[in-house]
């Protein structure tokens, strides 16, 4: 059986969207995302689901710093609506919970619960690990905000359903592999996502980008960030509209070459129907 590769552990919210993404797969919980693109290239699993980029906490900025050397390819996307559980022992009361313990940006993410209840927010390493950890204790004091997976394997009860603050949080994920796998050019809704790097002076970024509007290329994300420290240069990480071998988009990656410094493709991939 195929095996997919996430960061967490079981019944974290990338175990759960593993399962959508790849539901005839196994799944394989890994310490960190380093752990999870080294699984991949040591034969453990076929794939693996990095977590890139949260509507309401933005970029993950380990994935920026990890995708340039991972030597893997991208190969899909997926987001997920994230859904917080508010996971007690089975048969706790409400008014029995002292404190809540969830990954500290999920902490930021249930604010309103925290104040309604009036307990503490307790940060852990990850939700799922949290749900582990009062599955254990087995304290009416304690609870986990986590996913519904994370409860079912648990052995807890959903106290409450969808407890976030904001009913638009979603996180997107990059599937990896070690082979690329470009769809056809002719195929509609392909969306490709590069590197390049950029000196610092007058009008880099300019020259850089503008081919993508002399061409009719439509940029979807750009993120700029500092590489090892260095202020001589700045690299960035773009998704743009389009496939490589399609006209307007090869001769803007043509101009792109002429500009920039390190040029990378990082994956081309369809773009997912959850896209608005």
């Amino acid at each position: 059986m195929p095996i997919i590769a996430f960061q967490g552990r079981p019944g974290a919210y990338s175990d759960l969207v593993c399962r959508q993404a790849r539901p005839e797969w196994e799944t394989l919980p890994c310490p960190s995302f380093s752990a999870a693109i080294e699984a991949v290239h040591d034969g453990r699993a076929d794939e693996a689901l990095l977590a890139c980029e949260n509507s309401l906490a933005g970029r993950v900025p380990e994935i920026h710093a990890l995708l340039p050397d991972a030597g893997l390819h991208i190969v899909g996307e997926h987001f997920h609506r994230v859904e917080h559980c508010l996971l007690v022992v089975p048969g706790t009361p409400i008014d029995a919970i002292r404190a809540v313990h969830t990954h500290p940006v999920a902490l930021g993410q249930i604010r309103n619960l925290l104040a309604e209840l009036g307990v503490e927010g307790v940060p852990q390493f990850d939700t799922a690990g949290a749900a582990e950890m009062v599955a254990q204790w087995q304290r009416p004091g304690d609870a986990a905000v986590a996913s519904s997976l994370a409860g079912e394997l648990n052995g807890l009860e959903i106290l409450r359903r969808n407890v976030e603050d904001a009913a638009h949080n979603t996180t997107r994920f990059y599937r990896v592999a070690p082979q690329p796998d470009w769809p056809d050019p002719s195929h509609d809704g392909t969306l490709t996502t590069l590197l390049m790097r950029v000196g610092n002076k007058p009008g880099a970024l300019y020259a850089a980008l503008g081919g993508f509007a002399r061409y009719g290329v439509n940029m979807t994300r750009l993120e700029s960030y500092m590489l090892g420290g260095s202020f001589a240069a700045t690299q960035f990480l773009m998704d743009i509209e389009g496939h490589p071998e399609q006209d307007n988009v090869r001769l803007a990656l043509q101009e792109l070459t002429q500009v920039s410094d390190d040029l990378k493709l990082l994956g081309v991939y369809p773009r997912s129907l959850a896209r608005v």
